[in-house]
This record gives structure tokens, sequence and C-alpha cells, in this order.
């Protein structure tokens, strides 16, 4: 038993006697470097040892009870036996001898909860100076915008990217169609009325109808540009029995200055028989509390927007083709027709170039009359009306067709252009973007 106590009692190593008593004196008493010096009491030296103990992994040191208890087992009072690895520290049967140095632990755990805390220090310094911005901007609502106005108006708010700007570096109208088209949507979406369909509600997922559009108009007063964030308000309201009357308000988010302004109407559609169809009792139920009376386009406003007062080439001067038109799978929406937005790119796919090299487009009325699947080809006719110049610096009014080049026609269209850098007419002043 010398080698145990030889670690854990750096001085002196004891072999305890055959006694049963740990109190009775030892035979001898041996030292395992030194020369052992006149022999004192066992009990006393066994005294003097335990009040010598080093510590151990911080803990206190063994008292003579915890030194009886580590010396022999506690039923049959037999010396412990040697352990197999001479080099390893004495293994104390006592609790706080076992324990891990928790010092060490306590560092480590400090350290953890120091950076983290640091952390959170850095996260709660960074606050937007504009909360409602991150709502409307994508960070808020799953990015779809919010509804504002006592549920009347949906917002949202976009930011004009690189690669939705043309050569002129302003945003071209197929992007600013594109957020109307996407404000629609996550309007329907945020009130809780998508159902299967492209923005068909519950019911008229039910009856198998979609929506279509009949007749879009808008204003345009200036074009944004790259980095510009523009808002986006759109409600709706009832358009005879059987449609839908959908406006728009686009303004520069900073300034409140007003881009566009449109109003459209949509019909229903029977998905299956691609006929238009009414307007059930049951969907009337779902959309007729949204219904608003307020319009983006006052009469005032509607005088001032292209239209087709006689038919192309009635009175016009020059006339421009764009034959074999061709949808591709890129062009198609959800319902498997080919997307509204995309006809106004093939619209202007037969505008002269002299006049979106000099002018923008100001204004524009489109009469959707029939459907195009993937497998139609199509064709592009621009006139552009008499008295204008394309060329010059005046205003200019151009009549549009798009039709299958079997004959029928798709879309009808009014467009009035403006020299680049004029000033609008149609702009109703600066109106505060935090006002509806």
């Amino acid at each position: 038993m010398a080698a145990p106590f030889s670690t854990f009692l750096p001085t002196n190593s004891l072999k305890p006697s055959k006694s049963t008593s740990f109190s009775d004196k030892p035979e001898t008493l041996t030292l395992n470097t030194v020369p052992s010096p006149n022999p004192k009491p066992s009990s006393l030296n066994l005294k003097t040892q335990a009040q010598t103990l080093p510590k151990i992994n911080g803990s206190k040191p063994a008292s003579k009870t915890d030194l009886e208890k580590s010396l022999f087992d506690d039923h049959s009072n037999k010396p412990l036996k040697q352990s197999s690895d001479a080099s390893s520290p004495f293994r104390s049967a006592t609790f706080y001898n076992q324990l891990p140095d928790w010092s060490v632990l306590l560092a480590a755990i400090t350290t953890i909860f120091l950076a983290a805390e640091k952390q959170w220090t850095l996260l709660d310094s960074w606050k937007p100076k504009k909360p409602d911005m991150l709502m409307e901007f994508g960070f808020g609502d799953f990015g779809f915008g919010r509804i504002i106005q006592d549920g009347s108006v949906f917002r949202q708010t976009f930011p004009i990217r690189s690669y939705e700007i043309g050569a002129d570096r302003t945003a071209s109208i197929e992007t600013l169609m594109n957020h109307l088209q996407e404000t629609a949507l996550n309007h329907v979406r945020t009130a809780g009325l998508l159902g299967d369909g492209f923005g068909a509600t519950p019911e008229m997922s039910k009856k198998n109808l979609i929506w279509v559009v009949s007749k879009i108009q808008l204003l345009v007063d200036h074009y944004p540009s790259w980095g510009d964030m523009v808002q986006v308000d759109t409600w709706v309201g009832s358009s005879g029995k059987n449609g839908m009357r959908r406006d728009w308000h686009i303004r520069d988010y900073n300034t409140g200055e007003t881009i566009l302004r449109a109003t459209s109407v949509w019909v229903m559609m029977n998905k299956e028989t691609r006929r238009l169809a009414k307007m059930p009792e049951e969907v009337r139920a779902e959309i007729g509390p949204y219904f608003i009376d307020r319009f983006a386009l006052r009469e005032e406003d509607l005088k001032k927007v292209a239209k087709g007062e006689k038919k192309p080439g009635a009175d016009s001067s020059e006339q421009f083709v764009r034959k074999g038109l061709t949808p591709k799978w890129g062009d198609l929406d959800v319902n498997q027709h080919v997307n509204n937005v995309k006809y106004i790119g093939w619209i202007l796919e037969s505008a002269p170039i002299s006049i979106l090299e000099k002018h923008e487009l100001a204004s524009m009325t489109l009469e959707y009359r029939k459907e195009c699947g993937r497998d139609s080809i199509l064709q592009s006719r621009t006139t552009v009306a008499s008295g204008s110049d394309p060329t010059g610096s005046e205003p200019v009014r151009c009549n549009h067709l798009l039709q299958l080049e079997s004959g029928p026609e798709i879309v009808k269209g009014w467009t009035e252009w403006r020299p680049k850098g004029a000033e609008s007419e149609g702009n109703m002043g600066i109106i505060s973007a935090q006002s509806a």
C-alpha cells in the first residue's frame, strides 16, 4: 500500500495494522525517500498527516474521518487495492475530490455569455429609421405588403432594380405594370381570399372561375430611376353587375410624388370552357365588403388618357408592323394563358424607334378582346396618328393592334407619348406617402 499513499501523502507512507479499529496503533511507519525518524505514536502521527494534507483540485484537506473512509473498505475494514496505474493520482473516494475543476468550467460559461451579450448589443444598436418601410419593403407580412385604412387599401413598396431599367436609365412601363399585378395578387392573399387559382377566391375556385382583365387605363407622370423606391396602393370597387374595378396609385416613397395612376376592369371566365361568366352571389359576398368608392382616375383625368376614337388607319400617316411574335413558356401564367403585361411588350415591338428614343409613354388604354395561348402566332401593328411627328418635340399619338396572324384581335390599344424631359400635365402634385 505504499504507492497510493506516496501520491496522496507526499511525506510519509502509512501501513495500517491488522487491527479492526483505525484508532489502534499501526505496527510500523515507513518512509519512501527520507530515513524514518524516531517513531511516534501512530495515532499522533496520523493526526499530524491528516492536518497537513495538500488540496486536491481545490477541495478541502481530508479530515481524519475522511481519511479513515479512504483507507479501509466500509464493510470489511480491508485496505483499498492499489491503483493499476502507478502514475495516476490517488483515486479518493470522497465526493469533493471526484468533482471537476469548477473554476475552469465557470470561466468557460462566463466567456460564452459575455460573447453572446456583445452580439445582442450590436444587434440592438441597429434600429431602422423607418420601421414602416421595412414592413412594406418585404421584411414584414412575409414580403407581401400590408392592408391600411381599415382594410380597404393594400400598400406595398418596391425597389427599382438595375435589371428593371431601360436605355434611358429609368424603369420601363413593363416594370411598373408588373408592380401593379403583384400588388393585386398580394392584396387578395393578405386579405385571406386567395383560393387555388391565380388570384381566385375560394368560391371562385369551387366554381372553376378565374379573373381576366377586360380594360386598363393609366397615366404616367414620370418614371423612377435605378435605386428609387416606389410605393403602390391598390383597392377594388364594383364595375357593373358582373365586373370588378381595381385601381392603383404609385408614388415615390421618399417624396410622395405621384408616379402613375391606373384603373382596370376585371371579369370572370370559366377555366374549362374559356367563356365569360356571371359573378355568382357567393363570390360577390366574398369580395363585396372590400369594395370602396374611390377612383385613381377622375373624369377630368380620363379625358387625358389616350383612347380610340377612330379606327386604326382611318386618320393616320404611317403604319409599322412586326410579325411572327410567338409566346414562350415563360410568358404563360398559371391559368395557361399569356400574362397581360406581356401584351404591352408586344405592342411596343412595332412602335417606331424614333418615338422610343425621343419620347416616353404618357398614357395608355388597352382593351383585351381575346386570350392568347402558347401555340399562337401574332403580329403587332402601330399606326402613328395624323399630325404627329415622331421625330419632333411635340406629343405623339398612336393606335395599336395586336392580333393573331389568322385574323382575330387580341388587344387594341391607344397610346400618347410626350417628349422626354417634358413636364406632365396629369401630375396631381406631391402627395404624402404616409397619407392614403
